[in-house]
């Protein structure tokens, strides 16, 4: 995690305090704030540790640093800004598959329209943050998914277990752009700033047909996922719906806490459900999306379950104390996920490749997957994973040399671990109060 410069954390604080205090200000002089410098230095090189694709031209990281260095082109940027002469290319459209099966569309700007808006993202988040309700925990700073599942379980806990799952139909790609920028017009009337986000909504798609031509697309709604600002418009929309929640006092009266990760929101209630969910679907209707009602249903957690950010979680009973606690695992379609993965890549076609890089490859993706999923109970789910990736490096040895068994005698787990260097996935869970 890169640190952000204190010249830069004090301009933050200050923005931050100011919203802070006077909720109905409105910030005016914000622009100048953008081509400064140190902010682009910033931004580029935030920019460059989230990686990704290049977008529509092509263009790399490494490309633009054997051309001039990134002094000269972040220089180039500032100067283009002072001059107002700015202007977002199209977004590069590519899919990715989703675990629910199907495709999940993703947006990729060029990397100057990426350090722009990460430039104007410093700037402006901080006076979102102020705003921001602490049911809210996506794409935040200092917020994440576990501390998302621990406030649901924590609620579980006090009894609030009728669980509503509410999904919002394609959220990202159906925000409508006008009411989103009188929602972002609330607190930013700097015209220049709006108008750098008003362009970046409406920037052209170009998509990558079947036949390897291209189509380009105009773009009327969404803010497309990939881009570096699209997250914090998505919040700040949203935000309507948690700020009603917060004045209406509804987890005060009708006992009901909304937790919401980005798009993905789950209601833990007593009671109250239907009414709850009408006027969760009547302020959406009045923000212009969709409540998925095949996708949004109820749930009492203690005879069923739910899934929320990769966990299945529901209300069981301790065999060792007796007593009811929130049991949260990996999902099925998250286990199922990094099987997937690993069987990939230790499959015949790499038989060629050394052992070393695939080892190395197996190893980023594992730790990845245990240091999120490694929390709540989920040690049945570590001790089958650690079983599944010996067995498939067993399949890809035996493979790779011929042999026509590769026995546990001669190759115990041990020597997958300790000689190959394996990454060896820990079989005890973290000590948390949803353990049971």
């Amino acid at each position: 995690m890169l640190e952000t410069p204190e010249k830069i954390r004090e301009l933050q604080r200050k923005l931050y305090r100011k919203a802070k205090q006077e909720k109905e200000y409105r910030f005016y002089l914000l622009y100048d704030k953008i081509y400064r410098m140190d902010i682009l230095s910033h931004a580029y090189r935030l920019v460059r540790a989230n990686k990704g694709a290049p977008g529509i031209d092509g263009e790399t990281f490494e490309q633009i640093e054997e051309r001039g260095g990134t002094g000269k082109y972040l220089e180039e940027i500032a100067e283009e800004l002072k001059r107002k002469d700015y202007k977002p290319q199209a977004v590069r459209r590519v899919y990715i598959p989703k675990a629910t099966g199907g495709k999940r569309p993703l947006g990729i700007p060029v990397i100057n329209d990426r350090v722009v808006q990460m430039a104007v993202k410093i700037v402006i988040e901080p006076i979102f943050e102020a705003d921001f309700q602490n049911n809210s925990y996506g794409f935040r700073p200092k917020r994440n998914a576990h501390q998302a599942v621990d406030d649901v379980k924590n609620h579980l806990f006090k009894g609030r277990t009728e669980v509503i799952d509410a999904d919002i139909s394609k959220y990202f790609d159906t925000i409508p752009h006008d009411r989103l920028m009188q929602v972002v017009a609330k607190r930013i009337m700097d015209k220049q700033i709006l108008k750098l986000i008003k362009m970046w909504l409406r920037a052209p798609i170009v998509e990558e047909r079947g036949d390897g031509k291209k189509e380009c697309k105009g773009n009327d709604k969404g803010t497309p996922q990939g881009g570096v600002i699209s997250p914090l418009l998505a919040n700040i929309y949203l935000n309507v719906l948690d700020t009603l929640w917060a004045v209406k006092k509804i987890q005060e009266r009708l006992g009901a806490r909304l937790v919401r990760y980005a798009d993905d929101s789950v209601i833990l209630c007593r009671g109250n459900t239907g009414r709850i969910l009408k006027g969760i679907k009547r302020v959406l209707d009045d923000l212009g999306l969709i409540l998925n009602e095949e996708k949004t249903y109820v749930v009492d957690a203690r005879q069923g379950s739910f899934n929320f950010l990769g966990f299945t979680i529901g209300v069981k009973r301790s065999t060792r104390t007796g007593r009811t606690y929130p049991h949260i695992e990996p999902s099925k379609k998250a286990q199922q996920q990094i099987r997937s993965e690993v069987k990939r890549l230790t499959t015949e076609q790499y038989s060629a490749v050394s052992t070393e890089v695939v080892i190395r490859r197996v190893n980023e993706v594992v730790r990845g997957w245990v240091g999120y999923f490694r929390y709540g109970n989920c040690t049945k789910a570590l001790v089958t994973l650690k079983r599944y990736l010996v067995y498939r490096m067993r399949i890809y040895q035996r493979r790779k040399h011929h042999y026509c068994s590769f026995g546990y005698k001669a190759y115990p787990d041990r020597y997958y671990f300790d000689p190959l260097g394996l990454y060896e996935v820990p079989t005890k869970a973290p000590w948390t109060k949803a353990t049971g």
